[in-house]
C-alpha cells in the first residue's frame, strides 16, 4: 500500500541585511553595568525606568540598537549566546578600557582572518561574556 506524498510549495529564502535588530543585556548593578559601557565607548548612555525596569540605551543612530537593562528575569551569564559588539575602528581603543572599568579579557585580540578583522572576548561588571569585533 502506497502512501501519498503531499508536495509542500518551497518557501523564499529570508533575505535579511542583519540579523539582529535588538539586544539586551541584563544587569544586577544597573549603575555600574551604565557606567562599565560609557567607560569603554566614552558614550553617555540615556536611561529609563518603565514598569520596574532600568534601560540604558546604546546611542546607534542607524543599524543595530541595544540596551542594559535591569529587573526580574534580567540575569546576566556566561554561556548561552554569544554577542558581538563593534570595537570600532581598532579594537585595541576599546578593548584597553576593558580592564580599568571594572571588566575583563577572557581572550585577548585575536585575528580571525584579513576580511572580517580581529575579536577579543570579554566579560563585563555583571558576567555578561561578550565579544568585541573590529577590523584593525
Amino acid at each position: 500500500m502506497k502512501t501519498a506524498v503531499k508536495h509542500v510549495k518551497k518557501e523564499k529564502p529570508l533575505k535579511l541585511k542583519h540579523y539582529v535588530n535588538w539586544f539586551e543585556l541584563p544587569a544586577y548593578n544597573f549603575e555600574r553595568a551604565v557606567a562599565f559601557y560609557n567607560t569603554i565607548y566614552g558614550i553617555e548612555m540615556e536611561t529609563s525606568r518603565i514598569n520596574g525596569y532600568a534601560m540604558a540605551y546604546f546611542p546607534a543612530t542607524t543599524g543595530i540598537g541595544g540596551a542594559v537593562v535591569c529587573g526580574e528575569g534580567c540575569v546576566p551569564s556566561m554561556t548561552g549566546p554569544l554577542i558581538y559588539l563593534n570595537g570600532g575602528r581598532d579594537l585595541n581603543i576599546v578593548l584597553a578600557k576593558v580592564e580599568n572599568a571594572g571588566g575583563r579579557i577572557i581572550l585577548p585580540k585575536t585575528l580571525i582572518n584579513e576580511a572580517i578583522g580581529y575579536f577579543a572576548l570579554i566579560v563585563d561588571t555583571e558576567g555578561n561574556r561578550l565579544a568585541l569585533q573590529s577590523k584593525a
